[in-house]
């Protein structure tokens, strides 16, 4: 056989595109990546490296995808990864404290509790694991648990200010407010760009009565996150103490600050309450009324838990699922002609006209009975007309026909959102593993 050149250099071209693919160490690739917060590219290159060991799986592997999914706020999946670590490596005691921490982020205290436990016994000189615990006893209010464990935690790692902050904040719970302050005044030595750390404090200074100096400490709050109502707030209601009513030269009162806090808050009753007591300090009783009826309106619903639901309205289903329909390619052209019902189904769809496109669709599958993109297609038109069970039949038909569809993850992990099924949240969690980064977003607003 004659080769030209052009062949030749062609060969060569593939081969050596080939071999540079077979030399990526996706391994060192991912670290590199979750080390510089790129955590999508991260999870990516971490799931190659896990599909090609299937047969010697790596902890570390499932460990550092879990911690990328972690940090895109998937925390049911990184919970997943973190368990297959631990089942690989039983003494893995970093995956215990990551798996905690992933279930501390569900509020889901007690178990993580179980699993800080266990990161001590394996490991107890690791200070995160104190103060992790720490932060989850504190959270289920147990705030002398908390703070024995903090205390531990700074033993081992005395530089480390989340936790001075968070000790800080446990004291606060139990009336130590000298001692907080200390706390707080230590985190902000060492990190002076966190503003949490100066509310933590100026709070504890506002319960000492102290409040120019409180005052002081949410102005700084205020610099770094100047969108936080409850520093607002807190900063007029110092205000209100220093009988600063209303701002002069160019300066806010305590009614700028309580404007501020409801602009940012609008459901804020005790921002209602303080601007009402300003107004009726400045002679505006209507006023004053106004705002007191709503905050007494509003405290009713006080005691009221609001309970958290991951089901979306039709809105937003219809925004989500419509996204994803532009992401489908033409398809090679077969003598089944399956294609031609395929693309004009497609088209009635886009045209708004998902019964008709149902149609095609169907007539695409009974001529190719494995088109993956009809049956996906199909379960757009179900759930454009209502018929959410029958949509994520089609999703199931088109994942069982293609393992690695991650536009089909994502609307079947959307549909169950949308009926309430929380279990959608590990569809899209897959979605994201298989690269369709906008399951993030969602992961992220309905599932945490």
């Amino acid at each position: 056989m004659k080769w030209t050149s052009l062949a030749i250099a062609c060969l060569l071209l593939i081969s050596n595109s080939v071999l540079a693919q077979e030399g990526v160490n996706y391994m060192e690739l991912g670290l590199t990546q979750n080390k510089t917060g790129n955590y999508a590219e991260a999870l990516r290159n971490f799931s190659i490296e896990i599909e090609k060991n299937t047969a010697n799986p790596n902890p570390i592997a499932f460990y550092n995808r879990g911690f990328a999914k972690y940090n895109l706020k998937d925390f049911r999946g990184a919970i997943l990864d973190f368990e297959k670590a631990i089942e690989l490596k039983s003494t893995y005691y970093e995956a215990f404290i990551a798996r905690g921490q992933s279930y501390s982020k569900q509020d889901n205290h007690k178990i993580a509790i179980q699993d800080y436990n266990e990161a001590i016994r394996l490991n107890p000189l690791e200070a995160t694991a104190y103060y992790s615990r720490g932060l989850s006893k504190s959270k289920l209010e147990n705030y002398r648990g908390g703070l024995s464990d903090f205390n531990k935690s700074l033993e081992l790692n005395p530089e480390y200010a989340p936790c001075l902050a968070a000790r800080g904040d446990c004291k606060v719970k139990l009336g130590e407010f000298a001692s907080s302050i200390e706390d707080y005044s230590k985190a902000i030595e060492i990190s002076p760009k966190r503003s949490t750390y100066y509310s933590g404090r100026g709070f504890a200074k506002m319960k000492l009565n102290d409040f120019a100096n409180a005052l002081k400490d949410f102005n700084e709050a205020l610099k770094i996150s100047p969108d936080e109502a409850n520093d607002w707030y807190y900063s007029g209601f110092c205000k209100t103490q220093l009988e600063n009513f209303r701002g002069e030269n160019g300066e806010k009162g305590a009614l700028e600050d309580f404007n501020k806090a409801l602009e940012l808050e609008p459901a804020k009753v005790e921002a209602f309450y303080g601007r009402g007591f300003v107004k009726s300090k400045l002679g505006d009783q209507r006023g004053a009324i106004e705002d007191y009826t709503k905050a007494v309106d509003m405290g009713n619903l006080d005691n009221a838990k609001i309970l958290y639901t991951a089901k979306m309205n039709k809105a937003v289903l219809d925004e989500l699922r419509n996204s994803v329909q532009d992401k489908i390619k033409i398809a090679e052209f077969t003598t089944e002609h399956a294609e031609i019902y395929f693309n004009r189904g497609l088209a009635k769809s886009k045209s708004g006209d998902p019964k008709q496109a149902m149609e095609d669709y169907n007539r695409a599958i009974s001529l190719n009975p494995i088109y993956a993109d009809a049956y996906f297609m199909r379960a757009m038109a179900k759930s454009n007309v209502g018929d959410q069970r029958n949509a994520i039949q089609d999703c199931s038909n088109a994942i069982k026909l293609n393992a690695k569809y991650a536009e089909a993850y994502f609307v079947r992990g959307i549909i169950k959102l949308a009926l309430a099924d929380t279990t959608g949240c590990l569809d899209l969690s897959k979605a994201g593993e298989l690269g369709y980064n906008p399951s993030f977003q969602v992961i992220r607003d309905f599932c945490n």
